[in-house]
């Protein structure tokens, strides 16, 4: 079993905006869809969700609602000096955050419980864990259970 150590701290790139996380995660996954590839320059997303209230933001911030008709519409938040994303907040059913886990200070220990929207996940990209070829249907339940598994909290 892995460590989680309380409180998670993490920034963006130029400094100006920072947070802490001082709650439990619930999970770690990447995300294959392709809005997650474009917003992360990357082949996935990377996403450490959190209870609503369980990230501190430190700092000057600016936001794009994503989908701003949808009741479940995402706000992805961001770093308006340097243009960092550093959260996405999730409304309506879903008010929980997801830390864009890549700017987390210490990325030592990330290593995601699972996949989603492996559907549009780039042929190369290696996967293991629990694999979604869309958006999981319990409500990440199973990738909740399995990063509660390999992960303990430990305080600072």
């Amino acid at each position: 079993m892995s460590e989680v150590r309380l409180p998670l701290s993490g920034g963006c790139q130029c400094g100006q905006l920072r947070y802490r996380v001082n709650t439990m995660p619930l999970t770690f996954y990447c995300c294959h869809c392709t809005e997650c590839q474009g917003q992360s320059s990357s082949a996935f997303g990377m996403s450490l969700r959190v209870p609503a209230d369980g990230v501190e933001l430190v700092g000057r911030t600016d936001s794009y609602l994503r989908d701003a008709g949808n009741p479940i519409a995402v706000e992805g938040v961001f770093c308006p000096d340097c243009g960092t994303r550093v959260v996405h907040r999730g409304r309506g059913a879903d008010s929980g955050s997801s830390v864009k886990a890549g700017t987390l200070d210490d990325k030592s220990w990330l290593h995601p419980v699972g996949h989603i929207w492996t559907s549009s996940a780039q042929p190369w990209v290696k996967l293991d864990g629990l694999i979604y070829d869309k958006q999981p249907d319990d409500g990440y339940a199973a990738l909740i259970d399995a990063f509660q598994a390999r992960f303990a909290l430990v305080s600072r």
